[in-house]
């Protein structure tokens, strides 16, 4: 007996009455969404028309329409300007540095503390590292400079009682040691918060999986290996995604608040602070927002392109 196929046709109409039944089912919780929306709306999307100002020689008195236009003449200031290199090779070895030490730092943290039995010392070590997160940059900079400092800083003390230096080190005032300390700094400050939501993936992996490979002689450090990094991969890979896309996002309030030195500035000047000294406070902000919008093309560039990449492997923001 032969075989009929039927061959269904999309309808378009079909599928956008059953989106409405959907959308309609979870009202409740579409209307939650709501507030949201309109908070992204009114604070993230209707103050972007303020990048006209990067196309402009923009008065303050004349305002938005009123103001000359200028074409790409502030682009072509920036990339004609001799601190050009410098802050963009400033701005991209502290981003690469910044992810490559402080991305990986989170996921061992949360996988040795998930190695931790005693939950009192286990939880002792979670309080300890999540409290820096919570601490803003003005107070953990102030500790580092209190902790760096040359009259009775902690470090010289311990290095002079070593012997491993017959005088006090400014350490704030040597640009070699400035990007050991800036990373340094940013990972002791973000490594237990950036750890919770790894801790949470690891929490939701099937204990069953793990007496599975117990049972086929797999040591601890196999199962990490086989069964855990693994199983969290998919959030590894989304965060993965946002930090390249945030990867000219150097610093702002860290830099600033360390390198107070002037003799510090050749190895310290990024983007973020390079639009606010030149741009923000000498009122130059068709510039400010020339160089703004050019680190912003670039994130959503480098976003995009990790996007792709992880797409392949089924893991992807959309």
């Amino acid at each position: 007996m032969a075989q009929v196929s039927v061959k269904k046709e999309w309808n378009p109409k079909g599928k956008e009455a059953s989106g409405l039944k959907r959308f309609i089912k979870q009202i409740d919780i579409q209307l939650m969404v709501i507030p949201a929306l309109l908070l992204i709306f009114v604070f993230s999307y209707i103050p972007m028309y303020g990048v006209l100002m990067a196309f402009q020689d923009f008065d303050i008195f004349k305002g938005f329409f009123a103001s000359p236009w200028a074409g790409f003449k502030h682009f072509e200031t920036f990339f004609a300007s001799p601190e050009f290199y410098n802050v963009m090779r400033n701005t991209i070895v502290i981003a690469l540095l910044k992810f490559c030490i402080g991305f990986p730092a989170p996921i061992l943290l949360a996988l040795m503390l998930n190695e931790v039995n005693r939950m009192f010392f286990k939880r002792i070590i979670q309080t300890i590292s999540y409290l820096p997160h919570f601490l803003s940059w003005v107070i953990v900079s102030g500790f580092v400079i209190s902790l760096l400092s040359t009259e009775s800083g902690s470090v010289n003390i311990l290095l002079e009682k070593l012997n491993l230096i017959d005088q006090p080190v400014n350490f704030l005032s040597i640009p070699e040691y400035f990007w050991t300390i800036l990373v340094t700094t940013n990972v002791w400050k973000e490594i237990g918060f950036g750890s919770i939501v790894y801790l949470a993936a690891i929490a939701g992996i099937d204990p069953h999986l793990y007496e599975a490979a117990s049972m086929d002689g797999a040591s601890r450090f196999k199962q990490i290996f086989l069964i855990t990094l693994p199983s969290i991969m998919p959030v590894v890979t989304i965060f993965m995604i946002l930090a390249i896309g945030n990867l000219l996002n150097a610093g702002f309030e860290d830099i600033l608040l360390l390198a107070k030195n002037p003799i510090l500035r050749p190895v310290s000047d990024v983007v973020d602070t390079y639009v606010y000294r030149v741009g923000l406070q000498n009122y130059r902000y068709s510039y400010a927002t020339a160089v703004g919008l050019f680190k912003a093309v670039i994130s959503v560039m480098l976003l995009t392109f990790a996007n792709a990449v992880a797409r392949k492997s089924g893991n992807s923001l959309w």
